[in-house]
């Protein structure tokens, strides 16, 4: 069972800050910095303008920085605020979201003159290259961070740095109802439409994904569905949805991302892998927390069981998105990747060891 607050309850803010604590510092948020803010806080109301002001703060810092790496890290920092600010309902989610996305590309063009924005039908994200390629050709591979449900580009910066690291360019988008897009699009379950498309833009013959939470069934899915998807992990994602049995804040937040709570049951409907898991042939890795259990949400264990070359990594102690936990799944999961768009992993479906409790 999860520790957590009940997500079929509505949270006050005490509760609601505690829910997000792990997601938030796991995301980048300086954990002294997220009390401060939040212990200020007088409702669930006030989240977004606080946490709006915080990065508009970080912004004016950057602007008084004495140096580019200074600079660079409070744009950074603004860009994960401004997006944490749409974690709660808020009548200026979208401008927070675009502030997210204009803080971000900010903070690129200084740090990372290299990196290029690439927007297309249903996307747009950051291309940033590896500063030392393992390959004197370039980049020894293409990983695509898929977003969830109410996450996006800014969220998993920490990832992408790890990926990097490994001598992998990535690219980190927003799909369609997504970060930068939510306020002029909706969900779509057809992610692999949307996959084929940033494939088609990178110009590269084939790619790893990586899916986060909801992500996590758009990047499968789009593994069954895209042959040219090379290798996919996916971490706290839903193997299958079930409408009624979903907790009502998360109904609300699916409603609002897709139009409607017409469009949210049918978008659920759609959120199934059954029929799909065994045609994603690309080496896999399913991460999964033990205290990730939500009603309505079967987690990703029979993905892995099903899919040809999956491996199923549960990390016990992990919350969802397993922010209280990224020494045991992030090196590996990031090793993963590269080590299959090098060509050398393989095997067949196994569970991984359970990692130890802390």
């Amino acid at each position: 069972m999860s520790d957590r607050p009940d997500p079929s309850e509505t949270p006050g803010v005490v509760d609601f800050a505690a829910m997000q604590w792990t997601r938030a510092t796991g995301a980048g948020l300086d954990p002294h910095e997220y009390r401060r803010v939040t212990d200020g806080l007088a409702s669930v109301a006030g989240w977004g303008p606080a946490f709006l002001r915080t990065g508009q703060e970080h912004l004016r810092r950057a602007g008084d920085a004495g140096s580019s790496a200074s600079a660079g890290a409070h744009l950074l920092a603004a860009a994960r605020w401004f997006h944490a600010a749409t974690l709660a309902p808020y009548a200026e989610a979208a401008r927070a979201a675009a502030a997210a996305d204009d803080a971000l590309g900010r903070a690129l063009a200084v740090l990372e003159p290299g990196a290029r924005r690439l927007s297309g039908e249903g996307f747009t994200g950051w291309l940033r290259l590896p500063r030392s390629p393992v390959s004197d050709a370039g980049a020894v591979g293409t990983v695509i961070v898929v977003p969830g449900l109410d996450s996006a580009k800014e969220e998993f910066l920490d990832l992408a740095s790890a990926l990097l690291a490994r001598g992998l360019a990535v690219f980190a988008m927003d799909g369609p109802g997504q970060g930068a897009l939510a306020a002029t699009s909706t969900l779509v379950p057809e992610y692999e439409e949307v996959v084929a498309r940033v494939v088609d833009a990178l110009g590269v013959p084939r790619v790893g994904l990586v899916g986060l939470s909801l992500g996590g069934y758009f990047a499968a899915r789009a593994a069954a569905l895209e042959p040219r998807v090379a290798a996919v992990a996916t971490v706290s994602g839903p193997f299958r949805l079930d409408w009624d049995e979903l907790p009502q804040p998360i109904r609300d937040m699916v409603a609002r991302r897709t139009g409607g709570t017409d469009g949210a049951r049918e978008f659920a409907r759609h959120v199934d892998l059954t029929g799909l898991a065994s045609r994603v042939t690309a080496p896999l890795l399913v991460v999964d927390g033990g205290r990730d259990v939500i009603p309505g949400v079967t987690n990703g264990e029979p993905l892995a069981r099903s899919a040809p070359r999956g491996t199923h990594l549960s990390v016990p102690h992990g919350d969802h998105l397993l922010g209280n936990a990224r020494s045991d799944w992030l090196p590996r999961l990031a090793d993963h990747l590269a080590h299959a768009l090098r060509g050398t992993t393989g095997g067949r479906a196994r569970t991984a060891p359970a990692a130890h409790r802390e």
